[in-house]
């Protein structure tokens, strides 16, 4: 199966869920899925590989990272948090070690730090 390509269109769902976000609102349902997907896409696409397993449930998750190939059973790199976290940490709104100190984070194994990679560029 080919891998998914972030849909270009899906970068005003990242502007409407951060302007809902930055006013102290909710953000819609539906955009708040679309601008994760579109932000773990762009992840991927800029840090390609199939080192770290990034999951923000229930929306998606993505590999990616250069490193060791994950094939079978569980990752031993995970990464995994909420979609609202996760838009906040992709646009550069939350501090990657303040997150993880926080809770708003699971991350395990050794190439889990995302923070080289954060925010997301093109978001």
């Amino acid at each position: 199966m080919p891998a998914r390509k972030p849909n270009p269109d899906d970068r005003a769902y990242v502007t409407e869920v951060t302007r809902a976000l930055d006013a102290g609102e909710e953000p819609p349902a539906a955009a708040l899925r679309s601008a994760v997907r579109y932000t773990l896409l762009m992840l991927a696409e800029r840090v390609p590989g199939k080192a770290v397993e990034v999951r923000v449930p229930p929306v998606a998750a993505v590999q990616a990272i250069p490193g060791v190939r994950h094939t079978r059973g569980t990752p031993p790199n995970v990464v995994e948090t909420d979609p609202v976290t996760w838009i906040r940490l992709a646009t550069g709104r939350l501090d990657w070690a303040a997150a993880v100190a926080a809770g708003q984070v699971a991350a395990s194994g050794s190439r889990s730090d995302l923070s080289p990679f954060l925010p997301v560029d093109g978001v």
